[in-house]
Formats: C-alpha cells, sequence, structure tokens
C-alpha cells in the first residue's frame, strides 16, 4: 500500500491531499490568513459567566465569543490561575520545577467559584469556529509533538492504548518518567513505539521550550494575542501522518518545500529523501489527478464502483446518508444478494467520505433493507473496520431495526465543503450562451494576436479536455496546423477545472497572459 502527500500552495491558501493507492481519502484547506487552529493557546478575556450552563463565554478575538464548560477548566485549573498571576506579575518566567502546584479543583463544582467577568486566563482551541458557533475552548493546555504530548501542572504518564505491548508500554512508561521535567505531564503517542530514548528525548525538549517561549509573552500580552501557536497544517500533518509507509511528498512550492524537509530532518531524516519539489507545466494536482477526484466525491451524489451510489444531505443537526442500489439491482441473482453486496461497498465508501470531507456530529446511514441478522452484524463490523483507520474518535452503533445505522465522530473544525456545481462561463448561470462552437474561432484569433503581433515564443495553451482533443487528436491536428502557419510549436494541455469554453495562454515564464489586457 503507497502513501503519498500531494501539497499545492496558491494565493488563497494551501491545499493537501493524501493518496492511498492513488485514490484520495483525505483532503485539507489551509485558507491565507485563518486565524484560529485547534491546538492555538491565547490570552483570553472572560466575558459572561452563565450559571445555568455551568459555563463561561470567552473573548479570544473571533466576532462570536468562545465557548468554556466548567467540565473543560480541568483538574490543575487553580494551579493555571496561579501560574498566570505570577507570570504577569514577573514573579516567574515559564519553569515550572520549582512552582507548587495547587489541589485539584472539585469536578462537581460551578463555574463561578473559578471565574469572574473580566478575568484574563489561557485558554486553548479544541474546536474551531463552526457554522453559527464560536471556537470551543478548554484550560486543559497540552502541546503535542511527534512521538509526546506535553501537559503542564500535571504528574502523570499514559501510554496509547493503541500500544497494545505489555513489555513495551512499560518500557515507556520508565524512560518518559526518567526524563520528564517535574509539574508536567506526558501522553505517549502511538507512533513512539519502538522510538529510541533519544528520538523522545529531543521531541520532549522542543515541547518543553515550545512551552517557556510562550510563557515569556504573557506577561506583555494584550488581551486575545496568541500565547502559544500550533504548527501549520503542512507540518501539522507530517507530524501526525508521515511514518515509514510514506512513499513521496510532492510539493509545488519552494517555501513549504523547504520547510517540509527541514521539519521531517528534525525527527526523520532518513525520510527528508522522499520530500520532492514539483516543476512540472501543469498543476499538480492535475497531474496527479486528484482534481478529478475531488470533483466526483464532494457532490451531493456519489457513485459506487459496483453500480450503486450514495446521497450526502447536511443539516445543521446531522448529515443524513441513503445508499441507493441503482443499476446493481439488475446483476444479481436476488434481493438479499444484491443488499449485501451495495451495502458492503457503501460501508467502505462512507468511511472514507467522512474522513475525507471531514464529517463530524451526528452520522445516520440508511442502508439497503437486509432480512439475514449475519448479513446485518457484516455492514456493523466492515463499517467499525473501515473507520478504525481514522484519526478522530468515532462511535458506530450497529443497525436499528429499521436498517439505520447511527455514527457519531469528532468534530473540531468546519467539514471540507468543494462547490461541485459550476455556473456555467459563458452564461453566469443565465442559462443561454453564445454558440459554443465559436471558442476554437476565440482560441485561434487570440493565437494569431500572440504569435503575430506580441511575438510569444513557446506558448503554453490550457482549456477543457474536450477542447484539447478537439486541437490535439489527429495527424493533421489544429496545432500541426498553427505549426505550418506560424512556424512554432504550441503545447496544449487539459485541465478538468476548467469550464467549456474557458481557455488561457501561458508565457515561456510561466506566466498567465491576461487576454483582456
Amino acid at each position: 500500500m503507497s502513501n503519498e502527500l500531494i501539497i499545492s500552495n496558491a494565493q488563497d491558501g494551501c491545499r493537501i491531499a493524501l493518496l492511498r493507492d492513488k485514490t484520495l481519502v483525505e483532503f485539507h484547506q489551509e485558507q491565507e490568513g485563518s486565524k484560529f487552529t485547534v491546538g492555538d493557546i491565547y490570552l483570553g478575556t472572560v466575558k459572561k459567566v452563565v450559571q445555568g450552563l455551568n459555563a463561561a463565554f470567552i473573548d479570544v478575538g473571533y466576532d462570536k465569543d468562545a465557548f468554556l464548560h466548567y467540565l473543560d477548566l480541568g483538574p490543575q485549573f487553580s494551579s493555571l490561575q496561579k501560574f498566570t498571576k505570577l507570570v504577569r506579575a514577573k514573579k516567574i518566567f515559564g519553569k515550572l520545577e520549582k512552582f507548587t502546584l495547587e489541589p485539584d479543583i472539585d469536578k462537581h463544582g460551578k463555574i463561578g467559584q473559578q471565574l469572574v467577568k473580566g478575568q484574563l486566563i489561557p485558554v486553548q482551541i479544541v474546536k474551531e469556529p463552526i457554522s453559527t458557533k464560536g471556537p470551543r475552548l478548554s484550560c486543559e493546555l497540552s502541546l503535542a509533538g511527534r512521538y509526546l504530548v506535553l501537559v503542564p501542572f500535571s504528574k502523570t504518564v499514559n501510554v496509547s492504548k493503541k500500544i497494545t505491548s505489555s513489555e513495551e508500554r512499560r518500557r515507556l512508561l520508565r524512560l518518559i518518567q526518567s526524563i520528564k521535567p517535574e509539574n508536567f505531564g506526558v501522553i505517549v503517542r502511538t507512533v513512539a513505539e519502538g522510538a529510541e530514548v533519544a528520538e523522545l528525548d529531543r521531541d520532549l525538549r522542543n515541547l518543553v521550550k515550545t512551552w517557556e517561549d510562550g510563557i515569556t509573552r504573557m506577561p506583555e500580552a494584550q488581551p486575545n494575542d496568541k500565547i502559544i501557536g500550533e504548527l501549520n497544517k503542512t507540518s501539522s500533518l507530517l507530524r501526525d501522518l508521515l511514518n515509514e509507509s510514506f512513499d513521496n511528498i510532492h510539493v509545488d512550492d519552494k517555501k513549504i518545500y523547504e520547510e517540509a524537509k527541514v521539519y521531517i530532518r528534525s525527527f526523520s531524516p532518513e525520510q527528508e529523501k522522499i520530500v520532492k519539489f514539483y516543476n512540472g507545466r501543469a498543476k499538480i494536482f492535475e497531474h496527479y489527478g486528484i482534481e478529478k477526484q475531488i470533483k466526483s466525491a464532494f457532490g451531493q451524489t456519489v457513485s459506487l464502483r459496483g453500480g450503486g451510489y450514495l446521497i450526502i444531505e447536511h443539516t445543521e443537526a446531522l448529515h443524513v446518508i441513503d445508499v441507493n442500489s441503482g443499476n446493481k439491482s439488475n446483476r444479481e441473482e436476488n434481493q438479499e444478494t444484491t443488499a449485501i453486496s451495495v451495502n458492503i461497498e457503501a460501508a467502505k465508501e462512507i468511511a472514507r467520505q467522512l474522513r475525507l470531507r471531514d464529517m463530524g456530529g451526528i452520522i445516520v446511514v440508511d442502508f439497503i433493507d437486509m432480512k439475514n441478522p449475519d448479513n446485518r452484524k457484516t455492514i456493523y463490523k466492515v463499517m467499525k473496520d473501515e473507520m478504525a483507520s481514522d484519526k478522530a474518535k468515532s462511535t458506530v452503533l450497529p443497525l436499528s431495526k429499521f436498517g439505520l445505522m447511527q455514527i457519531t465522530r469528532e468534530r473540531v473544525r468546519p467539514q471540507v465543503n468543494i462547490a461541485t456545481l459550476e455556473a456555467c462561463p459563458a452564461c453566469n448561470g443565465t442559462g443561454k450562451i453564445t454558440a459554443s462552437i465559436l471558442v476554437s474561432d476565440q482560441v485561434e484569433k487570440t493565437l494569431e494576436h500572440l504569435l503575430v503581433k506580441q511575438n510569444e515564443r513557446n506558448l503554453v495553451l490550457a482549456l477543457h479536455p474536450y477542447l484539447h482533443a478537439y486541437f490535439t487528436k489527429g495527424i493533421f491536428s489544429q496545432r500541426v496546423k498553427w505549426f505550418f502557419k506560424y512556424k512554432r510549436w504550441v503545447n496544449v494541455e487539459a485541465d478538468t477545472s476548467m469550464g467549456l469554453t474557458e481557455f488561457r495562454f501561458v508565457n515561456k515564464e510561466g506566466e498567465e497572459i491576461q487576454l483582456n489586457a
């Protein structure tokens, strides 16, 4: 099984695709200037304490106040409060070795006992703003590294449950307890299994330094200032996903390419060589077939290879997925065989869709009815197995007697939503266009102007695959006729992201020529 990460940079942000055996399984968009990221730590201001909700609303600089529940204060909230006051008063500077921890707060207490309006407290983003809601916050601060998660004001060491070897668990516990600083807790991540003490120690030292650097900014920090920032999307994905199974990381931006190499070199120098710079003429997502997969995967209707299809609807409260047999029903010998065949394929695709779109909250799936109880158990097992590789926490319930499956999946950021319905570029949605055949004449006229009047050389023409075929197919294609007419060869490239009547010319420097200039 091959794993590849494709990273494309554009003016409005960064797009990241994870391919497994050339199939798109994760897609992330990092918008330029997006402020709130899961893991960021801010100096928030208490705006309102709501006793009825046992929660408070905190101002962290977002349009809507962020939400902080009493249970998200964490047992060590008294220690955090005390530490914040000492740091703001410049009586202590980041280190926790000589800091005396306070007793844990009452887990059944009231929010009014801990917070008052106008109070400044460090808070961490645990859910990005979603829909009309502001960010969700926690005061249980933690810093995630490659192998470890550092938890200030704690003394416990926990090992990921996914590390099942009791001998390895004991080894990791002994190692971390021997190297961790005082008044810091540590959570050992799954990827730490088999890691050497030098790698763990380096990761721990980096996390402690990140904490201390952030705390040095706190005395002068203003309300709503970011104290500690999470890694950018690219680096955080490399931190969380990268393992020995990755074959290649392709990047089309020189700066991100260098950043990725430096980051990987810091914890896995032997894998630095898999980072490769892409400088082909075609767009990187076009070259690896990702653009087409995105268009086909993010629509309301998703086709299954066996002939069935899914209908995916989104509401404010939940997501609903309907499984349909389509033309598959004509191929099987009976209804039950059709149902189990389509449902198994649908379960695998649904697990992929949840991860791909980053859908969270409540998901209800209406599978095709099956009478055999063993078949219903099979679908439940397939869905559980497919969801096991998803790093987001999820719960899957067996099918109900109505054939419905209920799934809950952790939602920490808005779901990825790609517009797959395109407005006609010629009519802008009015329903009327000039004769589409005239686009070939427009291309011819523009080409003649660029080659004859502007004396351009090494031109590249990008257009819809249909037009690409029109201009390039055949021995005496239009492109060959251009060569005999203008004595210059024009490279023609297909671009599935363009509309049927769209086209663009690129010069030898790789810059798009503004045709309406």
